[in-house]
């Protein structure tokens, strides 16, 4: 009995021992196998000594010998740079806060070339955010964001490549004037405004009048053409009824020549009568003026139609055609 006894303590010796064994074994394996998240690295030390780095999936170690590291975010990080007074060229203080874009690009060198990647980074932002602003004047600095943001991504993005770090943008959210210079610039801007209105609206007086007396220019410009062209025409008018006149004289005096002295009788008498009847047909007429010489009137009238019935006036007898020279008004031409 003491023999079985003793065997069956051995028994439950080596199976104590074998379940100690198994679980070295499985926390062995779980101590060597390591599996990184997808967008990390993390970095082996062995020894406390780095090694190398482990890329996201399933990683092995040694176990017992290796160790993780510094676990490593490598996506695109943004920082908040905290808010601070700043003094620009022009001595006005004006607060200014902004973000930072970032990602670790060499594991290594961001875990071990620098102790506290965020707090440097957003230290860094600030003391370059007070050295660019500072040269600036607060206009300047107001509307002048992009260029400061260009100039801070330029000097970031130099200063933490030693940190394995790409700074990839760099913007100001923020730049506040306090609340006097605020309303300083109000009242300024509102004064310009106005001055701009009241320059514009002088312009457009000066341009109103230069306009209006343009107009009045080229009104009296074409007034007096108007009335140089009226004359012009008025002169031709009475050229052309000038020598209208003269032809008709002209062949008057051919026909006094050629037809004698009946011919000249016939045209005077023809004249007398035109003259009469239209003196006669006249609506302001109101009374008609009779020659005295009505006998003598009706005479020459007898003797004008005596003509169209007669012979040709060479051939007609001067005396038929004579007309009493008391008969023709005056007024004939």
């Amino acid at each position: 009995m003491a023999a079985s006894g003793g065997e069956l303590h051995m028994e439950i010796g080596f199976g104590v021992v074998w379940i100690l064994v198994l679980v070295l074994v499985i926390a062995t394996v779980f101590a060597g196998a390591k599996t990184v998240p997808q967008g990390q690295v993390w970095t082996v030390e062995r020894f406390g000594a780095f090694v190398r780095e482990l890329p996201p999936g399933l990683n092995f170690l040694i176990p017992y010998v290796d160790r993780v590291g510094r676990r490593l975010n490598v996506q695109e990080t943004v920082l908040d740079i905290p808010e601070q007074s700043v003094i620009t060229k022009d001595n006005a203080t004006v607060a200014v806060d902004g973000v930072i874009y970032y990602r670790v690009m060499e594991a290594a060198k961001a875990a071990y070339q620098v102790a506290n990647l965020n707090q440097a980074l957003s230290t860094l932002a600030m003391t370059n955010i007070r050295a660019v602003i500072g040269e600036l004047e607060l206009d300047a600095a107001l509307s002048s964001r992009e260029r400061i943001n260009t100039h801070l991504l330029n000097i970031l993005d130099g200063a933490t490549s030693p940190w394995g770090v790409k700074v990839s943008r760099v913007e100001i959210r923020r730049i506040e004037p306090p609340e006097n210079l605020i309303r300083a610039m109000n009242m300024q801007m509102t004064a310009e405004r106005e001055r701009r209105a009241a320059v514009a609206k002088a312009e457009g007086e000066r341009q109103a009048a230069i306009m209006r007396a343009e107009g009045g220019k080229q009104s009296l410009i074409l007034a007096a053409e108007g009335r140089q062209q009226a004359a012009e025409r008025d002169g031709e008018a009475r050229e052309r009824l000038a020598r209208a006149e003269a032809v008709a004289t002209s062949a008057v005096a051919a026909a006094a020549r050629d037809g004698g002295e009946a011919a000249l009788r016939y045209f005077i008498a023809e004249r007398y009568v035109q003259a009469f009847s239209a003196m006669a047909a006249s609506r302001n007429s109101r009374l008609v003026v009779v020659p005295m010489e009505a006998t003598a009137m009706a005479g020459g009238i007898a003797q004008a139609m005596e003509l169209l019935r007669a012979p040709p006036l060479a051939q007609a007898p001067a005396a038929a055609l004579s007309l009493p020279a008391a008969s023709v008004p005056t007024v004939l031409r």
